[in-house]
């Protein structure tokens, strides 16, 4: 029992549970927009909200997994990644398969308590994640791979609430959040640069190096910024979600000014701390609007 718990634990640790985070305040944000004008109370049901937790939670705990088992040979091979579970000896391929099949049953389960559509698609979505553990092998574009990955989760959470998509506003907050991903994933994979190259995989860093590749990153985001002022303008959710377009923004240009060609030092601080924010931010200052609009 004490080693089942141990490795528990240590699973939780490699597919980092609290890095959740970057993507579940995006779910939550879509639910409340279309509850906005739909439901009674113009909020989602304490079921609905809980299954959508369960479902995000089920689906990137099996997405984490899925890579870790997939990326193994590469993490073992690569001295920033080396010490993560797997390589290390610290758990068996074995124990998190099994802990990636459980996951994937907790998000079928969560996504057939929502609705039948939310159902139908959960194999479509499931198969997303899974899959962008392979893009890297033969795609440069995988950063938009994972940028789709996690701009599933809003307009999942309107179909989770609606049961169909009737409206621009969850394709274009999806928009936000794929552009948003992919532009921190570039920056992200700036620190794997030689190893990638080396081991023949694809990313925009390995193909373009990392002074173009900051570019990249700085037009990626610059897009997702022009789609998150066209969000505002479409909700229409006044001065409350403008706070958190201004915020954005502003944390968006704080996060480039962190990272430098020739100074990668603080690419944590810019990966972690301020993707972290920016979600919290939007769900905060939107999803608070919507609460104001109520009344």
């Amino acid at each position: 029992m004490t080693t089942a718990a141990s490795n528990i634990r240590t699973t939780l640790e490699m597919i980092k549970i609290e890095h959740t985070l970057f993507a579940l305040p995006f779910a939550f944000l879509g639910a409340l927009l279309a509850a906005r004008g739909f439901t009674p109370r113009g909020l989602p049901t304490w079921w609905q909200a809980l299954w959508i937790t369960l479902a995000m939670v089920g689906a990137r705990s099996a997405a984490m997994a899925f890579n870790r088992i997939a990326d193994r040979d590469y993490d073992a091979a690569n001295p920033r990644t080396r010490s993560r579970a797997i390589p290390a000896g610290l758990l068996s391929v074995s124990f998190v398969w099994a802990f990636t099949l459980a996951s994937a049953a907790l998000f079928f389960v969560a996504a057939g308590a929502l609705n039948r559509l939310t159902l139908l698609l959960s194999p479509v979505a499931l198969a997303s994640v899974l899959f962008y553990s392979y893009t890297k092998r033969f795609t440069s574009l995988s950063h938009l791979a994972l940028g789709w990955c996690l701009a599933i989760a809003p307009t999942g959470a309107w179909v989770a609430v609606r049961g169909h998509v009737d409206s621009a506003v969850p394709l274009l907050l999806s928009l936000v959040v794929l552009l948003w991903t992919a532009g921190f994933d570039v920056l992200y994979a700036c620190q794997d640069f030689d190893f990638d190259r080396a081991a023949g995989l694809r990313s925009i860093p390995a193909r373009l190096g990392v002074a173009r590749a900051l570019w990249v990153s700085r037009a990626l985001h610059a897009g997702a910024f022009a789609a998150l002022v066209g969000l505002y303008f479409l909700t229409g959710l006044g001065w409350p979600a403008l706070a958190g377009v201004l915020a954005t923004g502003a944390l968006l240009i704080y996060q480039h000014s962190l990272v430098r060609a020739d100074d990668l030092s603080r690419l944590n601080a810019a990966f972690f701390t301020t993707n972290a924010f920016v979600s919290v931010i939007l769900l905060a200052t939107f999803g608070g609007a919507v609460f104001l609009t109520r009344f």
